[in-house]
């Protein structure tokens, strides 16, 4: 039984119910996908700081007639210093409790972008909800509750002492403070309002308030490849999303079996994850170019055996972020992927509005001259890899994502060979048990390719015929360490089908 939802003149699919809902009334008030995108976030900023919010980061795919992709990752400030680090003792950045593993949050940046190039109705009304909530309460979800306590012990994170089970009440006037000077001041009410004077404060010297004056969005071309009959589109560096494309660019070029059952299906859509993201580490920086490249595709093709394991070494030597996406009765999509990284992110709150901050500035290398070191105004590599799927004629199919840190690529390579090389509808697809090359944090997954054993979630059939391919694998419970993905179709009729993958709990796929 799969939980796919139908509906013709909109839909909005997130991991939380009351975001899903705020997204739809923006389009039951003749809001866009954008505006609807916009409205389900705010919410998500508020209700799920544990995958997001305002002290994260966002990308963003829209089909409008043309696809385009918008970039709000943040900067690091001014004042990074990798030689600071290193003399210190650091060989990677500091993963939690270190400011300077805080680019400058792109969160607000993103949607004032997507509103001001596609957004229908007031931002302000698009807030309101989000402010609602976070001023006078909303019931901490499931997936809230553990976290919660270590965030409240931590300097600024009190909002959180409430919560210890799920259904407590949780306020959180600091941020609805944060969310109505966006609404009144626009990005100058929230950069250089209350919280940018703290993160400056908090900062001691990483940032500048020129580095929060400068605006952190912008519009940048995607990359597309063609894979089973379609145009899978996703996000350029400083985003992995070419490893999405890359593996579907390959194994579009193998003899895949029938069914997803089959361990030969594991074994070869693992097998073309690695042999795309095996130098990831040396690839991936903010002007990467022609990673796509046809010579390279066939090269890493043929890296791919079909009887065993390969070995792949590389040249040299438990993420939590959350996906939304919308489609409105104009046919317009949106692809919105938004993260804190780690879970509450760098376990570090903002003094004054108590938003947490993300910890992307993990992407970084400290190997000096490396092209993704650490330094002022950088952007870091990402995980975050929204994608997006048109048919031959270019007009919309899909709008798909999901979260897991590195394993975003294979997560959606999965569901994506499932929709579009299989038919399975949407909840099917979402709901079926995956696989993912193993990480310690989630994102330390390509630090050694070739001892990536394969995890595979309870419920699979695969587990005899991958170790008999010679891929070491262990079993995990079925959960959040396989993503939540979320997924909107469109059919040729115009009709969306719709999910939210069961994973998450409370998310949910509404339609109007």
């Amino acid at each position: 039984m799969h939980n796919t939802r139908y509906a013709p003149n909109g839909m909005v699919c997130s991991v939380d119910h009351l975001a899903s809902a705020a997204g739809v009334g923006a389009l039951d008030r003749g809001g866009s996908a954008a505006d609807a995108a916009i409205a389900a976030n705010a919410v998500l900023a508020v209700v799920a700081p544990h995958m997001c919010g305002l002290g994260g980061d966002l990308f963003a795919l829209v089909h409008d007639g043309t696809v385009t992709a918008l970039n709000a990752s943040g900067r690091a400030g001014s004042g990074a210093d990798p030689a600071r680090l290193r003399a210190e003792g650091h060989t990677r950045m500091p993963h939690l409790h270190d400011i300077r593993s805080v680019p400058v949050p792109g969160c607000v940046d993103g949607w004032l972008a997507l509103h001001a190039r596609h957004g229908r109705l007031p931002m302000a009304e698009l807030l309101r909800p989000a402010i609602a909530l976070a001023r006078d309460g909303f019931p901490a979800s499931p997936l809230l509750v553990p976290g919660a306590r270590t965030a409240a012990a931590r300097p600024g994170g009190g909002d959180f002492a409430p919560v210890h089970q799920a259904g407590d009440r949780v306020t959180r006037p600091g941020v609805a403070r944060a969310l109505q000077a966006v609404a009144d001041g626009g990005r100058d009410g929230f950069y250089l309002g209350e919280f940018g004077q703290g993160l400056i404060e908090l900062g001691a010297g990483e940032y500048t308030a020129a580095d929060l004056a400068a605006p952190g969005a912008e519009w940048v071309e995607p990359l597309r490849v063609r894979a089973f009959g379609h145009d899978v589109w996703s996000m350029p560096p400083n985003s992995q999303g070419y490893l999405l494309l890359m593996s579907l660019a390959v194994l579009d070029g193998l003899d895949l079996p029938g069914s997803p059952r089959h361990p030969a299906w594991a074994h070869l859509l693992a097998e073309a994850a690695r042999a795309a993201g095996h130098d990831r580490l040396d690839l991936l920086h903010e002007d990467a170019k022609d990673l796509l490249d046809p010579g390279e595709i066939a090269r890493r093709r043929a890296l791919v055996d079909p009887v065993r394991r390969s070995r792949l070494r590389a040249p040299s030597a438990d993420g939590d972020t959350t996906y939304l996406c919308a489609v409105d009765g104009d046919g317009m999509g949106v692809s919105l992927i938004q993260s804190n990284a780690s879970g509450f992110g760098g376990m570090l709150f903002e003094p004054r509005t108590g938003i947490n901050l993300h910890n992307r500035g993990i992407g970084f290398s400290l190997r000096p001259g490396h092209p993704a070191e650490y330094g002022p105004g950088r952007r870091p590599p990402h995980t975050l890899a929204p994608a997006l799927i048109t048919r031959p004629g270019g007009g919309l199919r899909t709008v798909v994502g999901t979260m897991g840190g590195d394993a975003q690529p294979q997560i959606l390579a999965q569901v994506i060979t499932r929709l579009l090389r299989h038919g399975e509808e949407p909840g099917q697809a979402l709901a079926a048990p995956r696989w993912r090359l193993g990480g310690g944090s989630g994102f330390d997954t390509w630090d050694a390719p070739d001892d990536a054993v394969v995890d595979l979630e309870e419920g699979t059939t695969w587990a005899d015929g991958l170790t008999a391919l010679g891929h070491p694998v262990r079993t995990l419970p079925y959960g959040s360490s396989f993503g939540h993905a979320h997924l909107i179709d469109v059919r040729p009729d115009g009709m969306l089908a719709g999910a939210a993958d069961p994973r998450s709990l409370v998310g949910a796929a509404i339609g109007r």
